[in-house]
């Protein structure tokens, strides 16, 4: 049941097609060291046993200038583990706009439950200041919690407190400043034309002592949990008996390795495929999209790509869509569903769409060749 798909909806980081495709480079990695034996645990030089922890540690160090970092099997592992190492049995203060729902259903007040440490609310739905903070510390707080509100945006009156302030204020009372980033961008989205995404990197320049984000949204890596920080701290974390309940595997370390190594070579917009979809220009994607138009008997109209997977909410770019008119709708995409590989379009004002900007150039004839079939059989 578990097979690869045609994303042709423009949606970048599609949630439940996968999120983040891996570049060329991650699935080499992986297809290496997952097809043999390999030194995940073991120490050339000492010929003894090494630590997994070690690989992508000094390139997440390098990358974000964090003194440590620690990679589990993902985000939500990471915060559990943050929460169950630093303040099991105590209170960490979250802003009241900031308890959010991610994918599933999963909330993070349960998940602050089930880490066993005690949530205290402060500040309103909208507004939550410096002094909520401050009059809520009391001899039993272990931290201050930020938690980024990735999958949703607040507008109109509202007011949130920088990551500098809970920070400060933190440290001024001797407790922990954590942050759940949640996406984690390592590049500045917004020098593509969308709003800045906030980086881990700005996290620990502002004060922040643990920062815990995604490997598989706009990181464009596999899935895991990246916590990076202060050294001693992250050094608790590792001896926590959850850190080995959530280890990642060789092969998600070989992909995040690989695709770390990207961002250090200075390549990650041109070789990891979230970021190479991000920065398409507009012009490319029309002129494929006319040309797919002309193969398959359909128009081109303007239309708007999303990032997806719990980043940037509310943020687009600009995208030529391939539009079909078709007497069912439904019926045509169900059968592309049906298709061998599936093809995944969308319905937009009656219309079947299909957004170039996500089909992976190695899938372009294959979408093509799909759909004039599919009308074939249709007709």
């Amino acid at each position: 049941s578990l097979v690869p798909v045609i994303n042709a909806t423009g949606v970048i980081i599609h949630t439940n097609l996968g999120r983040a495709p891996l570049s060329d480079d991650a699935l080499a990695a992986v297809r290496a060291i997952g097809g043999g034996y390999s030194t995940l645990e073991y120490d050339l030089d000492a010929g003894a046993r090494g630590s997994r922890l070690k690989h992508p540690e000094t390139l997440l160090c390098a990358l974000t200038g964090a003194e440590a970092a620690l990679v589990v099997n993902n985000n939500a592992a990471a915060t559990v583990l943050m929460l169950a190492t630093l303040a099991r049995g105590r209170a960490v203060i979250v802003s009241r706009g900031q308890l959010v729902e991610i994918g599933g259903g999963f909330r993070v007040p349960d998940i602050m439950a089930e880490s066993g440490a005690t949530l205290v609310e402060i500040g309103t739905t909208n507004r939550t200041r410096a002094g909520d903070y401050e009059r809520a510390i009391t001899e039993n707080t272990a931290a201050l919690m930020r938690v980024h509100s990735s999958n949703f945006k607040q507008v109109g009156f509202v007011e949130e407190t920088a990551i500098v302030d809970i920070a400060r204020i933190a440290h001024a009372h001797g407790i922990a400043a954590l942050d759940d980033l949640g996406s984690g961008a390592l590049l500045d989205s917004a020098a593509y034309g969308l709003a800045h995404e906030p980086l881990p990197q700005e996290s620990l320049q502002a004060g922040m002592d643990l920062v815990a984000f995604s490997g598989d949204k706009l990181l464009g890596g596999p899935q895991a949990g990246i916590l990076i920080g202060k050294r001693e701290l992250i050094e608790q974390l590792k001896r926590h008996p959850l850190a080995r309940a959530f280890r990642a595997d060789k092969m998600t370390l070989a992909a995040l390795v690989a695709t770390l190594l990207h961002y250090r070579k200075g390549e990650a917009a041109e070789k990891i495929p979230v970021w190479r979809m991000i920065a398409r220009p507009l012009a490319e994607l029309r002129a494929q999209a006319e040309a797919w138009a002309v193969q398959v008997g359909g128009s081109v109209i303007d239309g708007e790509s999303t990032v997806g997977g719990g980043s940037l909410p509310g943020a687009t770019l600009p995208t030529a869509l391939v539009a079909l008119d078709m007497s069912s709708p439904d019926i045509f995409t169900a059968n592309l569903r049906s298709a061998d590989p599936p093809l995944i379009a969308r319905i937009q004002d009656g219309r079947v769409v299909f957004d170039p900007r996500t089909v992976l150039p190695s899938q372009a004839d294959t979408l093509i060749d799909l759909v004039k079939r599919t009308r074939q059989s249709d007709s």
